[in-house]
């Protein structure tokens, strides 16, 4: 196999790919996206020093260093790419489609001179510390292997236009459910069953299924009732197995799961309380808009929807530790804030263009092969081929092209001919 070759056409895919990501923007945006989309694969890191060595340009490593600091402190540059990405991505968001939200956080133990420095919880080390936060979005289908990445955003609590924690994932699931015309489920976490986020939800329409906290008040049968009290008392009707991967190695748990029909206070919008045990001591409780009735299929798919938010959670930090996010080194906010739609779409070509077309299956093969790892969840192989993009790009260098406009037409790696 010529590896050259596949070097060079992926670049040029990239270069197409990226003509679409920086659609509306001026002529030397565009290049600043193709080589950043470009370096931070071929690097698999966003710190600038890293991403200028693999563009192979004839300047300066310091001069092309400035010359993509610059571009990054485009002020809404970040806003256009998320634009386009979403665009694109919406398009592979069916009506029961799983819509992943996900509040994490990016970490900077040591720094101290970048602009709106906030604080955050380490959820690895379980302690307070200098960070930034970021509200990440994905698409999945319960039973399907692929991931779409459409959102990728970071924001500062100490920003002078930050409102609340509340009002940026309200504001990224509007501009989801826009570009989708509200198809899809919403999928959240603990935390995600706030009043001030559950209500605005349900008066715009928005399907969900929420991991709900034991103290939560709800109505069942005229009467207000905590969510712990009303899960103990929850009949079990269906039992399953479940077995997880996990480093190697299967763990197998043995699960029960019922539900009752309840409201919330206040409101008359019929909602389903699905309760969940053998995952660990205490019950794991989902409300949910999804009609339910007395059905194994019906409550076990909301049972796998959720148990699929896990192995999204796994993916979004994979893709935080991949390309190093932690370690960025920029200190404006603005170029903070522009990086990380970037790295959304970095991800978003090695999980969706390299992984669903079927004329590219023959190449991410390949590309697998050239990794060298094995994984043993299914899902997760789309973790080799960025690897693998890598790898092939280490070892076969060349300049990103800009002849490759959002007019070329898709690129096949492998054909008839080759």
């Amino acid at each position: 196999m010529d590896y050259s070759r596949i070097a060079r056409k992926l670049r040029e895919k990239i270069a197409g790919f990226s003509g679409e990501l920086s659609r509306g923007l001026p002529k030397v945006s565009g290049r600043f996206v193709r080589e950043m989309v470009y370096g931070i694969q071929a690097s698999q890191s966003v710190v600038l020093t890293k991403i200028a060595r693999t563009l192979e340009e004839p300047i300066s490593l310091k001069k092309l260093q400035e010359r993509l600091s610059r571009q990054l402190l485009r002020q809404g540059l970040g806003q256009k790419i998320q634009k386009n990405l979403l665009k694109m991505g919406s398009g592979l968001v069916g009506n029961d489609t799983l819509l992943i939200l996900d509040p994490s956080d990016i970490r900077k133990k040591y720094a101290k001179k970048m602009q709106y420095l906030g604080t955050v919880r380490d959820g690895s080390e379980n302690e307070l510390g200098n960070g930034y936060w970021t509200c990440n979005v994905v698409a999945t289908e319960i039973d399907g292997s692929t991931i779409v990445p459409l959102v990728g955003e970071l924001y500062s609590t100490e920003a002078p236009e930050f409102i609340s924690e509340n009002s940026e994932i309200l504001t990224v699931m509007g501009r989801v459910s826009g570009a989708t015309k509200k198809r899809g489920i919403w999928v959240l976490d603990r935390g995600g069953d706030r009043r001030k986020l559950m209500i605005p939800m349900l008066e715009k329409g928005y399907r969900f299924l929420i991991r709900l906290i034991g103290h939560r008040t709800l109505l069942w049968g005229g009467k207000e009732v905590l969510a712990e009290a009303l899960a103990k008392d929850c009949p079990m009707l269906y039992a399953e197995t479940v077995v997880n991967l996990n480093d190697g190695k299967e763990k197998v748990y043995h699960i029960e799961f019922g539900y009752r029909t309840v409201r919330l206070p206040g409101r008359d919008e019929q909602l389903g309380f699905v309760v969940v045990r053998g995952f660990g001591q205490e019950p794991m409780m989902l409300l949910t808009t999804e009609p339910l009735r007395k059905s194994r299929k019906v409550l076990w798919r909301l049972v796998r929807a959720y148990i699929r938010r896990w192995a999204i959670e796994e993916t979004i930090r994979y893709i935080k530790q991949s390309y190093e996010l932690e370690d960025v080194r920029v200190l404006s906010y603005r170029s903070l804030q522009n990086i990380m739609p970037l790295v959304c779409a970095v991800a978003y070509f090695a999980a969706v263009l390299l992984d669903t077309a079927s004329k590219l299956k023959v190449m991410a093969g390949y590309v697998l092969k050239a990794a060298k790892r094995v994984f043993g969840v299914p899902e997760f192989h789309y973790y080799c081929i960025a690897d693998g993009l890598t790898s092939i790009f280490m070892r076969y260098p060349g300049r990103i092209s800009g002849r490759f406009t959002s007019e070329t037409p898709q690129i096949l790696l492998f054909s008839s001919s080759a």
